[in-house]
């Protein structure tokens, strides 16, 4: 059990990749490359949606909420990160790290949110098409996006606060990033109630969003069978794969990060799930539907066509 009996600290220092020491300069090239095609693929995203008016349609308006939140997202996380990889032992402040932790929390439920919100768009497209204009309007779709926001917003301001009224001792987070669980570790005292806030919450973000759009899958794949044409079910089914590959990697990294019991796996696992949900997510969104999206490369070429004519 932590005792009390201990020096208060003020700043914490990242123990970053330590443990990879003699690999830093090759995983700072690889990270550096990956975060700047994630910028450039949601950026690329968010100005195509808002340029081309074939775009303009609920599905892609959300997508563009969601490549916006995954830009900020890896903003608050990638940039200290890299910094970590070529300069050692960078201290942060308290108040820096909580920080950090907020906008993490923050964006990271807003996104399983959002994710949520597109499976919904989805399932009212292909089980009730006729009345899909009247049930996703602009006000609608609105405020399903600032709903996702709020939920990420609550959830943080509860989170951070519970975990920064504690006190801590311990100075090394290990850890590359203002994590809720590596932060906890740090604390003098014993941290059980934190912990099953931390999984109470995790489970309610995460199972939640997750049922539902498994929920929304069940019924679009039982309305995509009952199409007559094979053509007609091919084409039903393209509208939803993208989202789904999304819906499977973004929710399964997270289940594996935070629905497992207390960490017992070693600091290099803990940071090598952390790398996959922090780096490698956000990028698969603009991968998967400029690559798998017929109508988001139809306006990429339109794009390009324009700027060479």
């Amino acid at each position: 059990m932590k005792t009390e009996n201990c020096t208060l600290v003020s700043e914490f220092v990242f123990q970053g990749f330590s443990s990879f020491h003699e690999h830093q300069l090759t995983l700072f090239v690889v990270f550096f490359a990956l975060y700047i095609l994630t910028l450039a693929g949601n950026i690329i995203i968010v100005t195509i949606i808002s340029l081309d008016r074939h775009l303009h349609t609920p599905m892609y308006f959300f997508l563009s909420m969601l490549s916006a939140s995954e830009t900020v997202y890896t903003l608050v996380i990638i940039p200290r990160m890299l910094l970590s990889l070529i300069v050692l032992s960078q201290p942060i402040s308290l108040a820096g790290c909580a920080t950090q932790m907020f906008f993490f929390v923050m964006l990271a439920i807003n996104n399983c949110f959002l994710l949520t919100v597109m499976g919904y768009d989805r399932y009212v497209a292909i089980c009730n098409p006729l009345r899909y204009s009247v049930i996703m309007n602009k006000r609608v779709c609105t405020q399903l996006v600032w709903g996702a926001f709020s939920i990420g917003l609550i959830v943080a301001v509860t989170q951070v606060s519970a975990v920064f009224r504690l006190p801590f001792c311990i100075t090394k987070v290990a850890h590359f990033f203002c994590d809720i669980r590596p932060v906890m570790k740090l604390s003098c005292i014993d941290t059980t109630v934190n912990e099953i806030l931390t999984l109470v919450i995790s489970v309610l973000v995460i199972l939640i969003p997750m049922g539902l759009v498994f929920i929304s899958y069940i019924l679009i794949i039982s309305t995509i069978l009952k199409i007559a044409t094979a053509e007609g079910r091919k084409k039903a089914f393209a509208t939803c794969a993208s989202h789904l590959i999304v819906v499977i990697v973004h929710y399964g990294c997270a289940s594996i990060a935070y629905l497992k019991p207390k960490s017992e796996n070693t600091m290099g696992e803990d940071q090598l799930i952390s790398v996959t949900y922090t780096v490698i997510t956000p990028l698969l969104n603009p991968v998967v539907y400029t690559l798998k999206n017929k109508e988001v490369k139809d306006a990429l070429h339109r794009a390009i066509g324009r700027k060479l004519s």
